[in-house]
C-alpha cells in the first residue's frame, strides 16, 4: 500500500500484513494485521513508532515516496514491542535523527532490546511537549496500556492521537480509515483485541480515559499502531473501551468443554438446557474447535463462564488446561461460574476445575457435577439443574 494522508502533512506510512494468523498468542482467524507508523512533515520532520524487523524494507519504500530517511529528524518511539521497534536499529543507523523520544520506561526496554547506549535519547514523560514547526506533540505515559513503556503522542493543532496499541484491533485491510468499514463489525474485532490483550488492565484504562478526557478534549482522530484509523467513531470506539473497562457484561454465558468419548459433550448440552430454561442465552465452545483466544471473546459481555471436562491421567484434558492459564492472565473480573465433567475411575477433573476457576476469581456456584462414564436421564438431570442454579447467579449478578 501508498503511504496514506491522514491529516495534512501527516501519512500513515505503516505496512499490512496479509499473512499474520497469529498474534500474540491469540488467533486471528485468517484476517491479518498492520503496524502503523505515522509521519508528519513540518519543519522537523518526526516518525511516529516504526514496524516488525522483517518489515524493514517496506516502511522504507514507504517513507522513501515521501521523504529521505536522512531527512527525518525526529524519531518518536510510543511503545517498543518488537513489533512495533523491529525496524528501529535499522532506521537509527540510516537517519542519524537529531533526537529518539520515548518514556523512562522506553529508554530502559530500548537499552535491553537493542543494547544501543549512544542514541540519542529524549525521555519524556507526561505533561512533557516538544515543538516541530507549526505543530506541537505532547506526550502521557500510559504504562501498562499494555507494556510498562506505552506513551501517547497528541498532536493539538490536528487534534490527534497517536495511541500506540491502544484503541487497535487487527485487521488487514487496504481500507485504512473507520468509516470504510462496517462498524459493527470494526466494534467485534476491537473486542476480540481489547479482550485478549488489555484486560487485565483494565483499571488503569479508567484512569487514562479520563485523563485523556480531561487534557484533550477535543480529539477527532484516533491512530493506532495497529488496524483502522479511527475520524468518524472516535466517540464509539472509546465508550467501547470505558465500557470494556468496566467489564459489564450481560445476561450471557459461555460453557466451554472438552470431551473424549462424548460424555462431558452430553453434559454440557444438559448444562445449556438448563440455562435455557431460565432465560440465559449461552454459548457452547468445544475447545477443540475453538482457540481459547474466542472463547474469551464470547467472555467479553458474558456473566458466566461454565468449564466441563473429562478426568485425564488424574487431572485435565491439556486443551481445557491450556485455556485455563489463558484466561488466568487475561483476569476477568464480575463472573460466576461452575465446572463438570465426566470420569473412568479415578475422577478428579471437577476438582481441579474448581481449583483453577477460583484462582482466575471466578466467583464458584456450585460444587459442580461429576459423571462416571457415561451420563444417565438422572445425572443429565443434575447437569440441567446445575445450569439452572448458574443462570439464577447470572441473574442475581445483574440486579446487584
Amino acid at each position: 500500500m501508498p503511504p496514506i494522508q491522514i491529516k495534512e502533512n501527516i501519512y500513515w506510512v505503516g505496512v499490512v500484513d496479509w499473512n499474520e494468523h497469529d498474534f500474540h498468542g491469540y488467533s486471528l482467524a485468517r484476517k491479518g494485521t498492520s503496524y502503523n507508523a505515522y509521519l508528519v512533515l513540518d519543519e522537523k520532520i518526526t516518525l511516529f513508532d516504526s514496524v516488525p524487523e522483517k518489515f524493514k524494507l517496506d516502511l522504507y519504500h514507504q517513507i522513501r515516496s515521501l521523504v529521505k530517511l536522512e531527512d527525518i529528524d525526529i524519531v518518536v518511539a510510543n511503545h517498543i514491542e518488537p513489533d512495533h521497534s523491529g525496524a528501529l536499529p535499522w532506521l537509527m543507523d540510516r537517519i542519524k535523527p537529531e533526537k529518539l523520544y520515548c518514556s523512562t520506561q522506553g529508554k530502559a526496554m530500548l537499552l535491553d532490546h537493542f543494547h544501543q547506549p549512544d542514541w540519542p535519547y529524549e525521555v519524556v514523560k507526561t505533561g512533557d511537549s516538544m515543538s516541530i514547526g507549526k505543530r506541537t506533540v505532547q506526550f502521557m505515559e500510559t504504562r501498562m496500556l499494555h507494556w510498562p513503556d506505552s506513551m501517547f503522542s497528541y498532536i493539538p493543532e490536528d487534534k490527534l492521537l497517536i495511541s500506540n496499541d491502544a484503541f487497535g484491533l487487527n485487521k488487514a485491510s487496504s481500507k485504512l480509515f473507520d468509516d470504510e468499514h462496517d462498524l459493527s463489525e470494526l466494534m467485534d474485532a476491537a473486542s476480540h483485541y481489547y479482550h485478549n490483550i488489555i484486560l487485565p488492565f483494565s483499571p488503569l484504562v479508567q484512569k487514562v480515559l479520563a485523563r485523556v478526557s480531561e487534557t484533550w478534549p477535543d480529539i477527532d482522530m484516533i491512530a493506532p499502531d495497529h488496524g483502522v484509523v479511527w475520524r468518524s467513531h472516535v466517540a464509539d470506539i472509546v465508550a467501547a473501551y470505558d465500557r470494556y473497562s468496566r467489564q459489564i457484561t450481560g445476561p450471557r454465558a459461555v460453557i466451554a468443554y472438552d470431551t473424549m468419548w462424548k460424555s462431558t459433550e452430553k453434559m454440557a448440552k444438559a448444562v445449556a438446557d438448563g440455562m435455557l430454561q431460565e432465560g440465559i442465552e449461552v454459548r457452547l465452545m468445544n475447545l477443540k474447535a475453538y482457540h481459547h483466544s474466542d472463547v474469551m471473546a464470547e467472555l467479553a459481555d458474558a456473566t458466566a463462564i461454565v468449564c466441563g471436562c473429562p478426568t485425564h491421567n488424574n487431572g485435565i484434558m491439556p486443551v481445557m488446561a491450556d485455556f485455563l492459564t489463558y484466561m488466568k492472565g487475561l483476569k476477568p473480573s464480575g463472573r460466576v461460574g461452575a465446572a463438570f465433567g465426566s470420569y473412568g475411575w479415578s475422577g478428579e477433573s471437577v476438582k481441579h476445575l474448581n481449583e483453577f476457576m477460583e484462582k482466575a476469581r471466578i466467583e464458584m456456584v456450585s460444587p459442580g457435577v461429576r459423571v462416571k462414564n457415561v451420563p444417565t436421564h438422572e445425572s443429565l438431570a443434575e447437569c440441567v439443574e446445575l445450569g439452572r442454579t448458574v443462570a439464577r447467579a447470572v441473574k442475581a449478578r445483574i440486579e446487584a
